[in-house]
């Protein structure tokens, strides 16, 4: 007899479970975490009828190998990559019925950096604070996928997948605006430092990861030159460290800081950023001001 799970055949370079995270525990030193594109994660799983709360797996740049050990339905979102099914190309963006015993292999992406894997019934690793996230800076939830480990996977909802061929996503930014409201530390630059973070564009980093989109250009002078006590961080702060580069926090962010945040970025456009490859130009558009 057949049980309800998925074995890792090849992990990729980061593939991780994830889901809408873990809100309301920044008191404690934890932060949200989730997926980075909460909307591809979320179509991934409407397509497989699952609930949008329901863990997925978010694979980084290589995608991942898994063989099921039930039939499931499964459907990829986000980075566009190649999908096979036992050797076979299978539909991106679309529900796909996965036999007992096949190999799914999510291939390198096309564009942008993480596919997201949704799986009939989710992912049912042991919640850690409400969440089945795995969390890559507190260390919460289960850890980064490595090859061998068997995820089990939870009872199908009685739900209707989504009645389309394949479902329309946005496509990985070739330019990355990112509207941000300037403050609560703006006043600790020159306002030639801050007209450059407006005005100048900016390229995302190889450095870049879960914790926050790291940028490379022109380095920010502080007006300012002493040292903050540590303050709470928000998502999407955008915080100058010493080196005067702006870097965009993301879900894993830690849940305080010293170094002094010059803007934060609307909630809608973080899911770009979380697509946006080493090189893309990124520009920080102020639509408010303190």
């Amino acid at each position: 007899m057949t049980d309800r799970a998925l074995a890792v055949v090849r992990a990729g370079a980061l593939t991780t479970v994830q889901d809408q995270g873990r809100p309301g525990h920044a008191h404690l030193g934890v932060p949200r975490s989730g997926a980075l594109d909460a909307s591809a994660a979320a179509l991934a799983n409407r397509l497989v009828g699952n609930r949008p709360d329901a863990a997925v797996l978010e694979t980084t740049l290589d995608g991942c190998t898994l063989r099921s050990r039930s039939e499931v339905t499964v459907a990829v979102a986000g980075a566009p990559c190649p999908v096979t099914l036992d050797g076979r190309p299978v539909a991106w963006g679309a529900p796909v019925r996965m036999p007992a015993g096949a190999l799914l292999d999510l291939g390198t992406a096309v564009s942008g950096v993480r596919s997201y894997l949704g799986v009939s019934g989710g992912i049912i690793v042991e919640p850690v604070l409400g969440s089945r996230s795995t969390d890559l800076l507190s260390g919460l939830g289960p850890p980064p996928l490595t090859d061998g480990a068997v995820l089990p996977l939870g009872t199908p909802q009685a739900l209707l997948h989504a009645r389309v061929d394949v479902a329309p996503q946005p496509a990985p930014p070739a330019e990355l605006v990112l509207r941000v409201t300037l403050g609560p530390r703006d006043d600790w630059f020159t306002p030639d430092a801050v007209r450059a973070f407006t005005s100048r564009t900016y390229r995302v980093s190889s450095a870049s990861n879960r914790i926050g989109l790291r940028t490379e250009g022109p380095a920010l002078e502080r007006a300012l030159t002493g040292e903050l006590p540590s303050e709470g961080m928000v998502l999407g702060a955008v915080q100058v460290p010493p080196d005067g580069r702006p870097l965009v926090f993301l879900a894993d962010h830690p849940t305080t800081g010293g170094y002094p945040v010059i803007a934060v970025v609307r909630a809608a456009d973080l899911p770009a950023a979380a697509q946006a490859v080493p090189g893309t130009p990124v520009r920080f558009v102020v639509v408010r001001r303190r």
